[in-house]
């Protein structure tokens, strides 16, 4: 046949799942319903699931044993081979060794040994042993099993090898394993010495000896000696004994031959070795086996006889002619025998059996016979004789019922075949279908790349192993680098770059026609392709047969990778039965009458013709319309008619002649379309059982996962061609009408009506089974597994069981994705129903019932095939799933539209999830999918499901982040809500904040209103104030809320971080209400004050005063002023409707609270002082937390401390405080610059140039002293005072620290109040300046610079009074004549006396006013002149 490979390849094998207890009690019912009927599809025939590696390359750690020997010349190159070994508990489940074995090859001088298991994954299970100068017999890796070891002992031409390995119930004591991983045997196999003499021993021969043995035998004694038998290229036994591996001891040998036998010890040299033997009996073949205490040794000798030694006796007990068994045996007994095989078996009810396999020209010959003994002599029963095919045995296996045999034909395609040899008396051998080889020709679709078709046909399941991929690559390359270890997407992109290299290297044109360039394509892609044929054609090589006594698990040994054969069912044995196989069938079993068995076997090879008669295009463009949707029915009439016209064979005549003898077609596809319908009618209820213990591991290993779903793939393949053929062979009924009806109209009725929509959409099944079944899954990134795991927390799916992780890393199908995380829990079901009838536990016998249900049947009302894949971010998979099921499956639509919402809402097209979402609504209470996704509420009164179903889907949609969706759908759910005023409220809420988070305004406004609850109501237009004021959008918050809101929110939120104070003023602005907005000011600058006392808190309160100040002077003064109240305050909320005034406040109702009515003046004031806070703070930081509760007092110390005298004055003179403190301060800080160092000197500076002085000096040099001075004397001058009480106190603080003073300060001081200033003299004792300026005063009254002391008119008779201290200066006086000691003194004093005197002699001739009016007196003894 030819076509596209996807369409032709013929497997089998049927699965489905079913969920929970519905699924464990139709796998109960099996058993019982299918006993006669499955066992007799386990006697048809087998099919072949190959168990591909999924690593690029196999991790085998390497050991070399180098013995010092060198190879022999011209030695024989030994066949590959290959065996396995089955662990004697492998069958008992709850075991360590559970479907546990071993498996092994040799290819020259390397043995490759795996240990592989069915329930867990091993770690360091793959070891390659190479013996250097040595080659390994074939069938010389021998295993036994102890109670604590594993023993392997190896044969080779010229050594032999004792591997000594702990047992796996040694490594693991528990009863129980439930890890997912276990350490394998050969985990410590490198640390074993292999060289030692207990591991390893070399065969003695003669000197030039240039052949080895040609077969072998070994075993483990009671004793724990390892024996080899060895069969002499001369003929006759060697037998090798090595002592037990914990004791020491030398090897011995034993040489058994006919005449005698002897035994030497090592070194010595057997004469059979000397060719001293006649080689007649050469032994081909050798088998072992235990009996009583003896050993047993059968040889199969060149000569085909028998014989049969005993260890113990050393003797020959027994010879038989094999060619007596064979009929016409002429000329073959003069022949020496090539080829002959030898297998033994034992059971409890048949004994010992062996199976001879004669190799003779032409033809083979199987023959079965039974060791019995009597009287110590030993014969044996011929039980059957089996003859073989002409194809080269390669290897074949013997139990107590079966024979099993593996061929190669003439074009080297392997074939199986197996036969009971007690009960097959027609000597038909039962079939094995096995996997062919991938097609050579890739049939490439005019609407197809060829680059994505070849990859589709390199990396999808079942065709070619990664090891075939990497060697064609790397021989494509052409480069020496090594491939190392890719994943699977990596080697798929080294493909590409690959072959489009080539491709590109070997183009000399740049300009190409689209058809050229795909003609190229195709050219190098086809040649890569080939060459990855060859090499997965060598890997498939078949080597050997492992049969697993315990669990009949068969499989089949290749070069490199195994397979293994499964059961096969009724409808597809009869599908892919062979024409010679098909025409002996004297029943089926897939119908119990007769007559309808017989019609069945007559369908069926209509439908072989069928199938044969289908061309390959046609066979292409029926799948690309199954891919399409188009109807499978149009299809399949669409190929008739091609048939029809291209019928240059007569095929259809002779399916219509076929057709003539089929009594009732009817009948017979009822019955074929009944096995192929995996649809159930079981009862969906019922909760999943609970199961536990070591069935969770049953099946879970990678190599178990990938033979079930790669059965799938095969079964799902099948049955799409049988289905396909069979809707052909239908449209060809109707076209041929009553010719081929015996029944009439009713069954071209019924045919029309019933059967071909049923082919068709079973057609429609198994073709999505297939895809999905060669569907990678994609890997997914971990932040998309972490937003998906978010998503189904938020839909409560979280905790399903569909829910699981590629935890393998390796390439998985969707099907492997599937069975891992879901359809292993029903053959979990179903094995923990069968364990109390089971004794063994094999993989035939316990998925045979499992496999049907594996898959999830698209017509069950089960769904968690596509939760699955949602739970695992495999969305493209599940958009495929989605759409191919659409037109024809009629269950869980609902389900699968919000799956399909899912995907869109996953690949960011959220328009198109939302409508999904919407379709999916109204299947909410039909569907148990949905019902469970809208069962997990929390709410005590639950709503109606589709309801909740809506708050779900809000719930996904507001966790994503879909605004405009949420709107959409809440608004669409409100009409589902109308007798619900709860739910509507929440959606109404949910309505306007996400209209509110769009920006919407006016639209969240009118949501809020629509709101049936008041209290929600209240909090959406508490947060519509929030938001708002956040954007400062002040015309829609004019227009929605009122005032009160706005400054209560105010008043609860932090300053810093909030303009709320702001948008009230720019509100009460923007409604020209300006006593109102310099009020918000005014408190936003109090509450600044009071909270934020930092230099940016001084800096804002500054502005909000300044605000407040020009917010009053724009209105009248007889309305500026604002009302303050301290007071704590609760605004209740403004709904729309409540009493309001005409400024968008509520009505006025009782106040308490201080109030305070502040004018323009008093805002100047809280101006003024916050202004002087800033400059201390911008002057000195530190000070803006004293500065920010500080009186206007306690600031003016603080700015005169600080230097900053013109806020100070400025300060002063706002509040009505004296300035004396800041004359007071400068005065000092000119003190502390006249005898400060430099440093005071630099400091100074910088509070200078914070005050402004009057003049600026430029003639010369200034210093800091000075320029403070200057502002001193500027300050004095520009605020007097009416008796100088400024003067006064700046000279009472220079003479109180004894600083003298300046004489612009004292001429301007006398020029003011001498008097004051010769009190202040004589309070601190300065006599001499205090006579000084009595002096001077009193020539001033006399008319001597009268105008330096503010005098008018000196003293005259028309000048008006004046005013002599006469007090002070009789003080002086007084003091001046207590000094009297002091001769500096007396002079002064003496002049004092005389001018006051003569100033005194003419008071009654002028005007003079004395203080008090005596005379004055000298009492120092000074005389007047």
């Amino acid at each position: 046949m030819i076509g596209n490979p996807e369409i032709l390849l013929r497997p089998s094998y049927s699965f489905k799942f079913l969920k929970g207890q519905k699924a464990l009690s139709f796998l109960q019912t099996i058993p019982q319903l299918n006993a006669v009927k499955m066992a007799a599809v386990l006697e048809r025939s087998f099919i072949e699931i190959c168990g591909f590696e999924r690593e690029t390359l196999p991790r085998f750690r390497e050991i070399t044993v180098n013995l010092g020997l060198n190879a022999l010349p011209g030695g024989v190159k030994y066949p590959d081979s290959a065996g396995g070994f089955s662990y004697e508990e492998s069958g008992k489940l709850l075991s360590i060794t559970s479907n546990r074995f071993v498996h092994w090859s040799t290819s020259g001088d390397t043995v490759q040994l795996v240990e592989q298991s069915l329930d867990t994954n091993l770690l360091n299970n793959a070891v390659k042993l190479k013996i250097t100068n040595c080659h390994l017999l074939p069938g010389g890796v021998h295993f036994q099993e102890t109670l604590n070891n594993v023993v392997i002992l190896i044969v080779t031409n010229q050594t032999v090898h004792r591997l000594v390995l702990p047992h796996p119930t040694r490594m693991y004591r528990s009863e129980l394993v439930t890890e997912l991983q276990m350490q394998s045997i050969f985990t410590d196999v490198g640390k074993l010495s292999l060289q030692d003499p207990a591991h390893s021993a070399v065969i003695p021969g003669p000197a030039g000896q240039t052949a080895g043995p040609t077969a072998s035998a070994a075993w483990l004694s009671h004793q724990g000696e390892a024996h080899y038998a060895l069969a002499s290229p001369a003929g006759g036994l060697l037998v090798v004994t090595l002592p037990p591996h914990d004791t020491q001891g030398s090897v011995s040998i034993l040489e058994l031959k006919r005449s005698s036998v002897m035994q030497r010890l090592a070194g010595w040299m057997p004469t059979a070795i000397r060719g001293e033997q006649s080689p007649g009996d050469l032994a081909l073949s050798l088998a072992v086996r235990e009996l009583e205490d003896d050993t047993f040794i059968f040889a199969l000798c060149q000569d085909h006889k028998l014989r049969l030694w005993s260890y113990r006796e050393q003797a020959c007990l027994m010879e038989t002619d094999m060619l007596e068994y064979m009929p016409a045996c002429a000329g073959v007994r003069r022949s020496p025998g090539q080829g002959h095989r030898l297998r033994l078996s034992f059971s409890s009810s048949t004994g010992l059996c062996l199976a001879v396999y004669l190799a003779v020209p032409s033809r083979g010959q199987f023959t079965v016979l039974q060791l019995v003994a009597a009287d110590n002599r030993y014969s044996l029963d011929h039980i059957s004789s089996q003859f073989a095919t002409q194809e080269t045995l390669v290897d074949f296996a013997l139990t107590p019922t079966e024979i099993w045999g593996l061929w190669l034909d003439d074009a080297n395609q392997t074939v199986v075949k197996y036969i009971n040899v007690e009960h097959s008396t027609a000597g038909q051998w039962n079939q094995v279908f096995v996997q062919p080889a991938p097609e050579e020709e890739v049939h490439i679709g005019a609407d197809q790349d060829p680059r994505e078709t070849y990859l589709d046909m390199l990396f999808s399941p079942l065709r070619f192993t990664a090891s075939a991929i990497v060697k064609a690559l790397q021989i494509y390359r052409r480069g020496t680098e090594r491939i190392t270890d890719l994943p699977w997407e990596t080697l798929k992109k080294e493909v590409t770059v690959a072959v489009e290299n080539e491709l590109q290297s070997s183009v000399t044109e740049f300009e190409f026609s689209q058809e050229e360039y795909r003609q190229l394509q195709v050219e190098f892609w086809s040649k890569f392709y080939a060459c990855c044929l060859q090499y997965q054609e060598a890997l498939a090589t078949p080597l050997g047969l492992l049969l697993n006594p315990y669990t009949h698990m068969v499989c089949v040994l290749k070069k490199g990778f195994v397979s293994f054969l499964l059961p096969c069912f009724a409808v597809d044995h009869l599908y892919l039965s062979f024409d010679e196989y098909l025409f002996s069938e004297e029943d089926t079993p897939v119908a119990d009458d007769p007559e309808v068995g017989r019609d069945v076997l007559g369908l069926v090879q209509c439908l072989r013709l069928v199938s044969d008669a289908v061309p390959g295009d046609m066979a292409y463009e029926m799948e690309k319309a199954l891919e399409h949707l188009q109807t499978p029915e149009r299809a399949a009439e669409m190929v008739l008619e091609n048939l029809l016209a291209n019928d240059n064979e007569n095929v259809i005549e002779d399916i219509q002649n076929k057709l003539q003898d089929i009594r009732n077609p009817v009948a017979a596809m009822t019955v074929l379309i009944r096995e192929m319908d995996l649809e159930t009618d079981s009862d969906p209820g019922g909760e999943r059982p609970l199961t536990t213990g070591y069935l969770a591991q049953l099946y879970g290993s990678s190599m178990a996962v990938a033979v079930v779903c790669q059965a799938v793939c095969q079964m799902a393949m099948t049955r799409a061609l049988f289905c396909r053929d069979l809707l052909i062979l239908q449209q060809l009924y109707l076209r041929l009408g009553d010719n081929v009806f015996l029944g009439g109209g009713a069954q071209l009725l019924q045919l029309q009506q019933d059967l071909i929509p049923r082919s068709s959409q079973l057609l429609s099944s198994y073709y999505l089974l297939k895809h999905i079944s060669q569907s990678l899954a994609t890997s997914v990134p971990v932040d998309m597994i972490d937003a998906n795991l978010q998503h189904l927390s938020v839909l409560e799916l979280s905790d399903s069981p569909t829910v699981a992780s590629n935890q393998s890393g390796l390439p998985q199908t969707v099907v492997e994705l599937f069975y891992q995380s879901v359809a292993r829990k029903v053959l979990e079901n179903y094995n923990k129903a069968l364990m109390p009838s089971l004794s063994l536990t094999c993989l035939n016998n316990v998925m045979v019932g499992p496999l049907r249900f594996l898959c999830s049947w698209p017509n069950n009302p089960g769904f968690q095939f596509p939760e699955c894949l949602m739970g695992n971010c495999q969305y493209t998979a599940l958009q495929e799933y989605v759409r191919l099921i659409g037109p024809w499956c009629h269950m869980s639509v609902g389900s699968c539209r919000f799956m399909l919402g899912q995907c869109y809402l996953a690949n960011g097209e959220g328009y198109k999830a939302l409508q999904c979402f919407q379709e999916a609504a109204t299947e909410v209470e039909k569907e148990e999918f949905l019902l469970r996704l809208t069962g997990a509420e929390e709410e005590p009164v639950a709503a109606a499901p589709r309801l909740q179903y809506y708050n779900k889907v809000l719930r996904l949609l507001e966790d994503v982040g879909l605004p405009e969706l949420i709107i959409n759908l809440a608004t669409l759910a409100i009409t589902e809500a109308v007798d619900d005023p709860r739910s509507q409220a929440a959606l109404w809420t949910r309505i306007f904040k996400h209209h509110l988070d769009l920006g919407h305004n006016s639209q969240a406004y009118e949501a809020l209103t629509q709101n049936p609850d008041s209290s929600r109501q209240s909090d959406c237009l508490r947060q519509l104030v929030v938001v708002l004021c956040e954007r400062s959008q002040l015309q829609d918050l004019g227009g929605f809320v009122r005032v009160v809101i706005i400054e209560s929110r105010a008043r609860a939120v932090d300053l810093m971080s909030h303009n709320y104070y702001q948008l009230l003023y720019a509100f009460h602005i923007n409604r020209h209400n300006y006593r109102k907005a310099g009020t918000v000011m005014f408190e936003y600058g109090m509450r600044l004050g009071r909270e934020v006392r930092t230099q940016l808190g001084l800096q804002r309160q500054v502005n909000c005063y300044l605000a407040s100040l020009n917010c009053l002077r724009l209105i009248r003064p007889d309305y500026a002023w604002i009302v303050h109240v301290n007071w704590e305050i609760k605004i209740p909320i403004c709904l729309p409707g409540s009493e309001m005034t005409h400024d968008g406040e509520l009505a006025a109702g009782p106040v308490s609270g201080q109030v305070d009515i502040l004018e323009l003046k008093d805002l100047q004031k809280e101006y003024i002082l916050a202004r002087s806070r800033l400059s201390l703070a911008q002057h000195h930081p530190p000070s803006a937390a004293i500065a920010g509760s500080a009186s206007a007092g306690e600031m003016v110390s603080l700015l005169v401390q600080m230097g900053l005298f013109d806020c100070a004055v400025s300060l002063c003179q706002t509040f009505k405080l004296s300035l004396t403190p800041v004359f007071e301060g400068l005065a000092f800080k000119c003190i502390k610059l006249q005898y400060g160092g430099e440093e005071s000197q630099s400091e100074a500076w910088t509070w200078l140039a914070a005050n402004q002085l009057s003049t600026v000096i430029i003639t010369k040099e200034s210093s800091a002293t000075d320029e403070a001075w200057r502002l001193l004397a500027s300050y004095l001058e520009k605020h007097p005072t009416q008796n100088a009480q400024h003067h006064r106190s700046v000279i009472n603080k220079l003479l109180s620290h004894g600083i003298p003073l300046p004489d612009w300060l004292i001429n301007d001081y006398k020029g003011v109040d001498a008097a004051a200033l010769l009190r202040l003299y004589l309070n601190y004792d300065l006599l001499e300046e205090a006579a000084e300026l009595v002096l001077e005063y009193v020539d001033a009254l006399l008319g001597k610079g009268h105008q330096y002391f503010g005098i008018e008119r000196p003293l005259s008779a028309t000048a008006p009074l004046v005013w002599l201290p006469y007090t002070s200066i009789d003080q002086l006086l007084q003091a001046l004549n207590e000094t009297q000691t002091n001769v500096c003194v007396r002079p002064i004093a003496v002049q004092v006396f005389k001018r006051c005197w003569s100033v005194t002699e003419r008071r009654s001739v002028h005007r003079l006013k004395l203080t008090p009016s005596s005379p004055p007196r000298c009492t120092t003894g000074c005389r007047t002149s």
